[in-house]
């Protein structure tokens, strides 16, 4: 295992959870947005919540697992954002007779954000972060212990 594998695996969290938090403020940026995109009908469409899948680097799960029940030296490589999705809950509606996008019977389609599970999200997303920022500064702090043996005071 090298020495700056852990920094690595640190490093892949860390970009992660702050495109997860990217997303998660474009959502909430979006949450009043009538007009995001046109659907195949030629007719506009409200935004559309996104959110985040994460999925190992390099190997999946199961071989990692396996690779440490049996006492492998090898340390996990990290995570990475697969993709990000279209949440397809149903939108929202209101009723807004006077809104320019309302429908014939006043129903106003509003995004299918909602600020709460947003903010959830963020708080999920911040406290992983802070944490991956925890064990980077653990591991550089190993690593400054391990130079100042060396030196032999």
């Amino acid at each position: 295992m090298s020495v700056f594998q852990g920094m690595d695996t640190t490093a892949s969290a860390l970009t992660s959870q702050r495109l997860r938090m990217d997303v998660v403020s474009s959502n909430m940026a979006n949450a009043d947005t009538t007009r995001a995109q046109l659907n195949e009908d030629g007719e506009w469409e409200p935004y559309r919540r996104k959110m985040t899948e994460f999925m190992p680097n390099g190997e999946g799960f199961r071989s990692q697992l396996g690779r440490a029940m049996a006492a492998s030296e090898e340390g996990g490589e990290g995570v990475r954002v697969s993709r990000i999705v279209e949440d397809e809950a149903p939108f929202r509606t209101e009723y807004r007779p006077e809104h320019p996008d309302a429908n014939e019977d006043g129903y106003l389609e509003l995004p299918n954000v909602d600020p709460l599970k947003e903010m959830v999200d963020m708080m999920s997303a911040t406290r992983s972060y802070e944490a991956n920022v925890t064990v980077m500064d653990a591991n550089k702090n190993m690593m400054l212990k391990g130079l100042e043996i060396g030196q032999g005071q």
